[in-house]
């Protein structure tokens, strides 16, 4: 049965919900070396049988692929990940992308987000990353290189797909073929990531870009909802008012926990995502304790 959908303002989704993983008839390959344990009934999987510290063979690397897109997020526990691990394992999906600004890691294709009390975390908002650029990341492999000693500083991701199925059809109707507006001033320059000539240079490299609202996977084939509350500052051919009130409404259904998994880290743990797929949010509940990441994009495509 499908979910009951309410379409009364301020009213809530209520009932079962449509919760798949692929496409109905998606060919399922036979995963012979990894072993795959769920996080959830719906996203994220916990994957063993792989040693990150040694090359990974082309069967391991498509048991990889194939395990990314049913999934959405693989979690990798056990030891204690290295840097060169980290890039070896990004590189199963194509190429490492130089992210054009944030603090750079021990390379300029790593961004290392060092969090404590004198700089506490932003990033406890739900986004896909890069929205802002033409071709955002498609991609991403976080590892954890020190945790807060306290607890704390989990991740959530949620699946734009499931989001999208569950859609009331009129608003599904509504949103289908429509472009939105993303750039990274919000946050970027009112939080003061970005100052000076940096924000001026970022400004003139990277102006506001349109994507569709709801963007077909190059893969599977399924529609997501690609809006997001950090980068999305609009809707093509609606006032502002009316653009935020159908954003937020759209990050309000992408935000509902049956599409959601938790994943908590320990040191040396990696988390990798599929940026086209999902949305995620960092929870910022250990401050002011430590909590060091470092973060591989890969690079993506144009959505469509």
């Amino acid at each position: 049965m499908n979910a009951l959908i309410l379409n009364e303002p301020g009213r809530a989704q209520i009932g079962p919900r449509t919760l798949r993983r692929l496409p109905e008839g998606w060919p399922r390959r036979p995963c012979a070396r990894l072993r795959i344990r769920p996080a959830g009934p719906l996203i994220g999987a916990e994957i063993t049988g792989v040693d990150l510290g040694a090359p990974l063979d082309e069967e391991l690397k498509a048991e990889l692929r194939d395990a990314l897109l049913e999934w959405k997020v693989l979690f990798f526990r056990g030891r204690r990940v290295t840097g060169a691990d980290q890039r070896r394992l990004a590189e199963v999906w194509g190429k490492v992308e130089t992210f054009p600004f944030l603090s750079k890691g021990r390379s300029p294709d790593v961004v290392r987000f060092a969090k404590h009390e004198e700089r506490p975390g932003l990033e406890n908002t739900w986004h896909s990353d890069a929205t802002w650029h033409p071709t955002p990341s498609m991609g991403a492999v976080l590892r954890a290189v020190e945790v807060p000693a306290g607890g704390g500083g989990d991740t959530i991701w949620s699946d734009v797909a499931a989001a999208y199925d569950n859609l009331d059809p009129e608003l599904a109707a509504l949103v289908d073929g429509r472009e939105a507006v993303h750039h990274f001033d919000w946050l970027y320059s009112r939080l003061g990531l970005l100052e000076g000539e940096e924000l001026d240079r970022a400004r003139a490299d990277f102006p506001p870009v349109r994507h569709p609202i709801v963007r077909t996977h190059p893969v599977t084939g399924r529609k997501g909802i690609f809006v997001n509350r950090v980068f999305t500052e609009g809707v093509v051919g609606l006032e502002h008012g009316a653009a935020r009130e159908l954003i937020d409404r759209l990050c309000r259904h992408v935000e509902t926990p049956e599409y959601q998994v938790r994943f908590r880290w320990e040191p040396g743990s990696v988390a990798v995502w599929d940026n086209r797929a999902t949305q995620h949010y960092a929870v910022n509940d250990y401050y002011p304790e430590r909590r060091v990441m470092e973060r591989i994009s890969i690079a993506g495509d144009r959505p469509r």
